[in-house]
C-alpha cells in the first residue's frame, strides 16, 4: 500500500511487530546515504515541516557503537521531545542500523541504500518489542510522515 499521495513511497505492516517503508530516490547511494549519515542534511528533510516542529539540536555519532540524540519543540507542548538511541551498526553506504530508546516501545530501525543505475532503493524497516508497541506507533500516527518526508529528502538530493 502506499503511505500517502506518493506512490513511489509504500508502508506495509509485514507481521505483527514490523513495519516496512520502501522508496527510491534518483541519486546514487552515496549521496542518499550522506543525507541520513550528515547532521546538518538530516535536519533539513527528516521532519515533516507539516508537523510544526522546530530542532533545538541534532547530535549524531554515526559509527557502530556511537549515538544519536535529537531534540525537537512544538509550540502545543510545554516541554521539548528528546529522541535518541545507538547505532549497532553502520556500513556506508549501504545499512545503518539503530535503537529508538526515548521509549521501552522504540523500534530497532535498519535502513538499507542498494544503488542501481544511479537510483537508490530505500527499504526502511522498523522491528518493534511487541505487537502492542507497534499497534500504538501505528495509532498515534508517528508512522504516517514518511511521503512528506522523502518529498523533502527529494528536494534536498536534487540541489546536490
Amino acid at each position: 500500500m502506499a503511505a500517502g499521495n506518493d506512490s513511489r513511497t509504500t508502508l506495509e505492516r509485514k507481521s505483527d511487530r514490523e513495519m516496512v517503508v520502501t522508496r527510491s530516490f534518483d541519486a546514487p547511494a552515496h549521496l542518499v546515504f550522506q543525507a541520513w549519515s550528515n547532521p546538518e542534511l538530516f535536519q533539513q528533510w527528516w521532519i515533516p515541516k507539516s508537523a510544526g516542529l522546530a530542532v533545538l539540536s541534532c547530535d549524531m555519532d554515526i559509527r557502530t557503537g556511537g549515538s544519536y540524540r535529537l531534540v525537537m519543540r512544538h509550540p502545543s507542548m510545554e516541554q521539548p521531545m528528546a529522541f535518541f538511541g545507538t547505532y549497532r551498526e553502520v556500513t556506508p553506504p549501504s545499512r545503518m542500523v539503530w535503537t529508538n530508546e526515548e521509549s521501552p516501545d522504540g523500534a530497532v530501525t535498519t535502513v538499507t541504500f542498494a544503488e542501481k543505475d544511479g537510483t537508490t532503493l530505500v527499504v526502511l524497516t522498523d522491528l518493534y518489542p511487541s505487537k502492542e508497541a507497534l499497534d500504538a506507533a501505528i495509532a498515534s500516527g508517528s508512522t504516517s510522515g514518511f511521503d512528506e518526508q522523502f518529498a523533502q529528502l527529494d528536494v534536498l538530493l536534487a540541489g546536490r
